[in-house]
């Protein structure tokens, strides 16, 4: 298996910088994924580990070797881009053995090599059909299937799924790492779907404006961002200026618009704080907590598995998370937040 490691790499475009001072480590055999807003420069880092593009300065190794100035195909990356690019008038067995054939492999060879990766994605039943004779998910089985079969040190995949629908990008993301992890693959994710990446990935760099902001497994960055950027891009939050009026060893007390909080998940070294509280920690009701506070209900939205509720507490609007969905919630609600999911991040 493959870890790669990426050491200061810059990309400009003439006066535009994609990427600013990039440095990463990428474990053998890990599902590493790229997340950030469009714009953020993700792309560009895989096109540059792929060898599609150069970068301006920095070096990448593969193992220990520098592959900094390789050509594509020495250093063996294969890239799966958004649209599949199969064949439509080759068969799926002969769209897979496409980059065998290149490569020079035998026949008896191509045959065997095709038969194993189409049983990898559970599409041997399906080999003599064309493409158009596939759904979404069938192509992109097929697609990485060729990608597979070619053995390549690492796997890249950008936006893998954006042409699926709803639910069934819901059923790739575990056929994606179940491929990945029974190929023993490298692979390295490009997505600017959250919930894409706190699913399948093993750990998750967060990009912005071409920085990387933190890297981290997803409990991590989900219950630890490292500011109020990565708290409101992973997943939800509700965040609110704040001041530290008192701490000690154990907790510490942010006053805020919206009432004052105590926080046990740490302290910052700043008075002036940004609170952070995900919407599905917060309880209706209860008193547990020192975090009570009342507010007038604005907003009910029926989401299926859970109902979501917005609450004006002083002026203030917390967005509330509620599992099993809440009917006919109270006009007037009270509502508490446990010590530990008071976060407190910079300002």
């Amino acid at each position: 298996m493959t870890g790669l490691r990426i050491e200061h790499i810059h990309k400009r475009f003439e006066k535009t910088v994609a990427l600013d001072d990039i440095s990463l480590e990428i474990r053998p055999g890990e599902l590493f994924f790229l997340l950030g807003p469009s714009g953020c420069g993700k792309s560009t880092l895989l096109r540059i580990i792929a060898g599609l593009q150069d970068a301006t300065s920095g070096t990448l190794y593969f193992n220990d070797k520098d592959v900094t100035h390789l050509p594509t195909q020495q250093r063996n990356a294969v890239m799966c881009f958004q649209s599949y690019a199969l064949w439509p008038h080759l068969s799926v067995a002969q769209n897979v053995s496409f980059g065998l054939a290149v490569r020079g492999m035998g026949p008896a060879e191509q045959k065997a090599r095709v038969a194993e990766v189409l049983h990898m994605v559970q599409m041997e039943a399906y080999a003599e059909r064309k493409p158009n004779q596939l759904s979404g998910g069938q192509q992109q089985r097929v697609a990485l299937a060729r990608a597979l079969a070619v053995q390549p040190a690492c796997l890249l995949l950008d936006e893998p799924l954006s042409n699926l629908d709803a639910k069934l990008r819901l059923e790739m993301r575990a056929e994606i790492r179940r491929i990945c992890k029974t190929a023993g693959l490298t692979t390295i994710y490009v997505t600017h779907d959250q919930k894409e990446a706190l699913s399948i990935a093993d750990r998750i760099a967060v990009l912005r404006d071409g920085h990387l902001v933190q890297v981290g497994s997803p409990a991590d960055l989900y219950h630890t961002p490292v500011n109020s950027f990565v708290a409101q891009f992973i997943g939800q939050t509700n965040l609110l200026p704040g001041r530290i009026i008192a701490r000690d060893a154990q907790a510490v007390r942010v006053e805020t618009a919206a009432g004052t909080f105590t926080s046990a998940a740490g302290g910052s070294v700043s008075d002036k704080v940004v609170v952070s509280i995900r919407p599905e920690r917060i309880r209706v009701g209860g008193s547990r907590s020192a975090n009570n506070v009342t507010g007038k209900l604005v907003e009910t939205t029926f989401t299926g598995e859970a109902s979501e509720h917005v609450v004006e507490v002083q002026g203030q609007r917390l967005k509330i998370v509620h599992m099993p969905p809440l009917f006919d919630p109270p006009v007037e609600m009270t509502i508490e937040i446990d010590e530990r999911d008071v976060v407190l991040l910079p300002e």
